[in-house]
């Protein structure tokens, strides 16, 4: 499962221009041209990095984070601005953005603070499990130099897994991750997910909380 970026951006060219590079770039990307189908895309799933323009039509980048923050949603952020105000920057940082870029973008400016917050906040973009390997960018598990062969969902579930490791993951935030919001949920399918990745990192390897999730112990 690649990093999961909501960009928000009002501007259709640049929307379009900054959604196919940074899919280009891995990262499976969700664009809102309004705070309001912001709203509506966190409603339905829970991403990994904020990418907000400031100057919005219906309101402005730092209104919106500052209620998402005040709803308990720590997700990093980083602001897209044309401000570069000492007090602008300020309000921003205060009210719990991670970083912010002018425009003029520099594109690869952007792509190494990107990289650099989600490494600050996750780890490394490959990870260690015992003798396996697991790399966010290409989606795929390793033990040595071979592949392990997982389906998707199992593979999004590792990938989630990892981003939390031995933290409890409650059944509907990991509902969130694997299905989209026009696909039915199964219990059932979860289940059997969680038991393909125990028989390849063991039994003990993921615990069930009863009644609230899973937890991966690696």
């Amino acid at each position: 499962m690649s990093f999961k970026i909501l960009l928000l951006e009002d501007d259709k060219l640049f929307g379009e221009t900054l959604e196919e590079l940074l899919s280009e770039e891995g990262y499976s990307v969700d664009w809102a041209e309004c705070a309001r189908e912001a709203i509506e895309f966190s409603y339905h799933k829970r991403y990994d990095l904020y990418l907000f323009d400031v100057k919005l039509p219906d309101t402005d980048g730092f209104t919106l984070l500052e209620d998402f923050r005040k709803s308990g949603d720590n997700t990093p952020t980083i602001f897209i601005t044309s401000k570069n105000h000492k007090d602008d920057l300020k309000e921003g940082f205060l009210i719990g953005a991670d970083d912010y870029v002018t425009k003029p973008l520099d594109i690869e400016e952007l792509l190494l603070r990107i990289k650099a917050l989600l490494k600050r906040a996750y780890g490394e973009e490959i990870v260690e499990i015992e003798e396996f390997t697991f790399d966010f960018k290409q989606n795929a598990l390793k033990r040595g130099e071979e592949f392990v062969e997982l389906n998707p969902k199992e593979l999004q579930l590792l990938a989630l897994f990892l981003k939390h490791r031995k933290k409890t993951l409650s059944k509907e935030i990991i509902y969130q991750h694997l299905w989209k919001p026009d696909e039915i949920v199964s219990d059932g399918a979860l289940r059997v997910y969680v038991n393909s990745l125990k028989k390849v990192f063991g039994k003990d390897a993921i615990t069930n909380i009863r009644g609230v999730g899973y937890r991966f112990e690696k």
